[in-house]
Formats: structure tokens, sequence, C-alpha cells
């Protein structure tokens, strides 16, 4: 067998199963043809792949090297299929969209869904980078649009159409002394933002839009940040205070997909954090039919 996608997927199967012929069962294929193929590639690479002597099973030290080595060639074979697909699918338009993770897993729900089914011959690549990464891949061409935040930030060689952000808020775990049984939402005046902002805090990295408007109330505070934890992932942090890691700062999006849990959510003045949406492109580039329908999509985007 010569299909990576394929070997990574019986890997993932036996390792999980730690037992041939339940791994077997689950692929579809015979007990037989598994044990020799896993035989037959450590007989190939000259070592043992798979600690079998004890469950659960293991990747060895070389079966580790050999699961990456499969998850590249699964990656540039994907890859490559990308970049031919203007010569494969000539008739097909390919729009590549950068984006921050944690903010594609909020608006792009929203926004491709429609997208996709008016434009069927358009196809979709997503790069979830971080904002800087995203903003130099457009610049050097290598995407044809950006969705970001705090669209005051980005290059003046971009263009872009900003869309109304949302509610941010405090979020106070059940732990924190600052915590109300009484109520879920805290109004601004509930509490004394720049008290609860110097309890120990759960943050975002330096490198986000997000975490650059929590520094900025830092300095207007004149406050020396008890900082416990940083995640590059604002769900992550988000999480974790829920958990009762700390206090973060997080947004309505993302709190809307949480577990629930007993947690108060301090709402913080629109003056002090709010930070627009944007999607960006770049100047004097030539932007297709495709990609101005989907920048409309997103200039008429819900919202609520």
């Amino acid at each position: 067998m010569n299909d990576p996608e394929a070997l990574l997927h019986y890997l993932d199967v036996l390792l999980k199963e730690s037992n041939f012929t339940k791994a077997a069962r689950e692929l579809y294929i015979s007990q037989p043809y598994l044990t020799q193929l896993i035989k037959r590639i450590e007989k190939k690479l000259g070592t043992k792949i798979i600690n079998r002597d004890r469950t659960p099973f293991s990747l060895t030290e070389a079966g580790m090297i050999y699961y990456k080595y499969l998850e590249n060639i699964s990656y540039s074979d994907q890859q490559l299929d990308r970049d031919l697909a203007p010569y494969t699918q000539p008739n097909k338009e390919i729009i590549k969209l950068g984006i921050l993770e944690s903010l594609g897993s909020f608006l792009l729900p929203r926004l491709l869904p429609s997208f996709l089914q008016k434009n069927p011959n358009v196809e979709i690549q997503l790069f979830e980078n971080s904002p800087r990464k995203n903003e130099t891949n457009l610049l050097n061409g290598d995407i044809d649009c950006y969705i970001g935040q705090t669209p005051e930030t980005i290059s003046h060689d971009l263009d872009y159409l900003v869309k109304n952000g949302e509610q941010y808020y405090v979020v106070i775990p059940q732990n924190s002394p600052y915590f109300r049984s009484d109520k879920f939402i805290l109004e601004a005046d509930d509490l004394d933002l720049k008290e609860v902002l110097q309890a120990p805090m759960v943050l975002s990295a330096s490198e986000s839009a997000i975490r650059h408007q929590v520094n900025g109330l830092f300095q207007k505070f004149h406050i020396k940040p008890c900082i416990v934890l940083e995640s590059k992932s604002i769900i992550t942090a988000t999480d974790l205070a829920l958990r009762g890691v700390g206090l973060t700062v997080s947004s309505a999006s993302i709190l809307s997909r949480m577990r629930q849990t007993p947690v108060n959510l301090l709402k913080i003045d629109e003056n002090l954090i709010y930070i627009n949406f944007f999607i960006a492109t770049k100047k004097e580039a030539r932007i297709s039919s495709s990609l101005q329908e989907l920048i409309e999509e997103f200039k008429n985007l819900d919202l609520s």
C-alpha cells in the first residue's frame, strides 16, 4: 500500500484499538492483511514501528518518525492538488482566504454556506494563521483575501471593508472573589474594572488583536498585570478561565460555544474595548467577480 493517508488511518485505528482483530474489523479489512501490512512496513524500514508487547499499543521512536513522514507526504500531496487545481479544474475558481482560527470558527459558518451554495464553481482554500502571517501572505500574493480584526493596525497597502464587531467581557469563574451567584451578566458599573483586572489572568498571546486591546486597558489603568498563563488560542484561554485558572477577556461569539458553567460575564464598555472585523485585499490586485461577491456577503453578514 502506497497511500499515506490510508496508512495513517490504519495506524490511528490500530493504536486506538490496541488489537489487530478489532482494528481490522473497524477498517473493514482482514486481520491477517493488517498484520502482514505492519510486518512488511517494519521489514522495509528495518525496525519496529509499534510497541505491541503490552496494551495500549504505542509508536516506537522509529514509528513516530515514520508517522511524521507519512503526515508530511500526505500534506505535500494535498498541497500539490491545491497548486494544480487551476490547471486540472480550469472551470473552478479558487479563493485563498486567510483568517485567524478562533475568528474563523465564529465567522465562517455564517459567511460561507450561503456563498458556496450560490457559487458552486468556487472552492475556498483556508489559511488559518496569525494576523501578521495572514497580512504577509496577502501582501506577497499567496492568498486572495484576509479576514481579521482591528483594521486600524493593518498595512496601508491593503484595501479593506469594515464590519461591526461584538461585545467583550471579563470572564469571572466561580472560584473568584468577584463572582456573584445572583447574576450571570454583570453590567460595566457592577464592579470596578481596574480592580478586577489586577486579579490573576489567563490571556491570549501578545500578537493577538484582543491582547493588544487588553494591554491597552492595563496601560490606561496603570496596572502591572498578574498573568498566570498565556495561550496562542483565545478559545483555550477562555476555557481555562471557565475552569477557574484565572480571569480572562473574551468575546460573545467564543463564550456562546463554551460549556455551561457557573460564571459571571462582566461587560466591558465599548469605549474601552471594541474590535471591528474586516475583510482585506491587496491594493490594485485583480478582484474576481466571485471574490467581490464574497466581500459583499461579508458586508451583509448578520452577526446577531
